[in-house]
């Protein structure tokens, strides 16, 4: 190597000093240790080093940063395709490599994967295939073999789970790619290729022909339950009869990436912005004015709570009124149980920030939401919450208009107990008078148009919510 690609300590173990300072997380075995020399030295002796961007999203490669001195960027699992264009797009001239496995590409990024591949646009990616979820506890992946047992497949995969997805002829078949090929590790005669590949991607991407693909089977010794030597023989006699090795495709493409970068002058952005900006400064204009100015509510619940749909109502009513407004909505994990919520912003002018961490008014339809969105309500908020199935609320925070009023109990009255969140939808109005009471009305009658049975009784449980806070304030 040219350069020194590798930093010279790994800070990740014990800050870079004593014994682990050259040491990786990587099993004693795993081929990525290979990958990465081969990748280094290509980078080095291409002269690429201080071009390079290295995208290593979730997967056995997370921690890559640690490693490479050349610039690093993270994605979510899955997404590195997608980061690795925004990065080429935004710095032509940067060499953008996506290194993956095959979790992480064939199965959560396949999609992400094709459409990149398809544009053709000069990024590099290393697909590293080891048939199996190193990183996650050894479930079997999209290129897991038919008979192989995993801890998802503990009696072999078989013909109803799929067969093994052979990711290099399906990027062969695209327009988009210049080159593709798939090599191994497994000896030294597979390995110098495997260098020689990866370095010829590298040159490719570095003149500007165009997307390649290398993909490289790798030896999982940890959760193939092997030696590093049995490993080897197992890729060698079991994954390449599956996925053969060599060159998919090949194209004598000239170079045509020549893109200038966009332009960051603050000024010459802002002047493209501004007939936009006028025009959006035009519209906010014509909103009515709102007296709260940005409003933020969190509503939240049980699954079933019906806070979504309340959610929903605002956002609507709002927008229908003519202010700005946005709903973020959050499920939880548990479809009945535990907390799900939404964010709501109205505004008279334009809603800058959708989320509302620390919201002006919680609506919580259960105990663990009280508990858990109570303490963020922003001084002087008003919180609203189910006295039915809150009896006893934990400590809220002083400084805050506090109503408990037991929603479900009124709904129950009403025959319909699902019509809760209706009549937490009402006490909302009457406690704050975010928006006139008939403008929520017609918003809900929009939603139940196709529900004409169940609309009076929903109307009603609206007017007994704005009732019930009536009934607080006293005459």
């Amino acid at each position: 190597m040219n350069m020194p690609v590798f930093y010279d300590h790994f800070q990740r173990h014990s800050h870079g000093e004593g014994l682990k300072d050259h040491s990786t997380h990587y099993c004693p075995g795993c081929g990525h240790g290979i990958v990465h020399r081969d990748l280094a030295s290509a980078i080095g002796d291409l002269g690429l080093q201080d071009r390079t961007v290295l995208i290593s999203p979730v997967g056995c490669a997370v921690f890559a940063h640690y490693y490479f001195d050349v610039g690093n960027s993270q994605a979510a699992h899955g997404r590195a395709p997608a980061v690795a264009l925004g990065h080429k797009l935004a710095n032509p001239d940067a060499i953008v490599i996506s290194y993956q496995g095959d979790g992480d590409l064939a199965s959560i990024g396949l999609a992400e994967t094709i459409a990149i591949a398809q544009m053709g646009v000069p990024i590099t990616v290393i697909f590293v295939n080891n048939a199996i979820y190193g990183m996650t506890g050894g479930q079997f992946a999209p290129t897991s073999l038919l008979g192989q047992k995993t801890t998802t497949s503990p009696e072999g995969r078989d013909l109803s789970m799929g067969r093994p997805l052979r990711v290099a002829e399906l990027i062969a078949q695209l327009d988009g790619p210049v080159y593709v090929e798939r090599v191994a590790l497994f000896d030294p005669k597979q390995r110098l290729k495997a260098r020689r590949a990866i370095e010829k991607a590298l040159r490719l991407q570095a003149e500007g022909r165009g997307y390649t693909f290398i993909e490289v089977l790798s030896e999982c010794p940890t959760h193939l339950k092997l030696t590093p030597e049995l490993a080897e023989e197992w890729v060698r006699d079991q994954m390449v009869p599956v996925f053969p090795l060599g060159v998919k495709k090949e194209v004598a493409a000239e170079p045509w990436f020549r893109r200038e970068p966009p332009s960051y002058d603050v000024d010459a952005i802002l002047a493209l912005a501004g007939a936009e900006r006028a025009a959006g400064a035009a519209e906010a204009a014509q909103r009515p004015s709102h007296p709260f100015g940005d409003l933020s509510l969190k509503l939240a619940g049980a699954g079933g709570d019906g806070a979504q749909t309340a959610a929903m109502i605002l956002a609507r009513a709002a927008i229908n009124a003519g202010f700005d407004a946005t709903h973020i909505p959050s499920y939880g994990p548990e479809s009945r149980g535990g907390t799900s919520y939404a964010d709501v912003h109205i505004a008279s002018g334009e809603v800058l920030n959708p989320a509302a961490p620390e919201p002006d008014v919680l609506v919580a339809f259960n105990a663990p939401s009280l508990g858990k969105f109570g303490p963020t309500v922003a001084p002087g908020g008003t919180i609203l919450y189910d006295s039915t199935v809150i009896p006893v609320p934990p400590p809220l925070p002083p400084g805050r208009r506090v109503f408990a009023l037991p929603f479900t109990q009124i709904a129950r009255d009403l025959g319909r107990p699902v019509a809760k969140n209706m009549v937490a939808l009402g006490a909302l109005q009457a406690a704050t008078a975010l928006l006139p009471p008939n403008q929520l009305v017609v918003t809900i009658r929009q939603l139940l148009k196709d529900k004409p049975a169940i609309l009076p009784v929903n109307e009603d449980a609206f007017s007994a919510g704005r009732g019930a806070v009536a009934s607080m304030r006293g005459p």
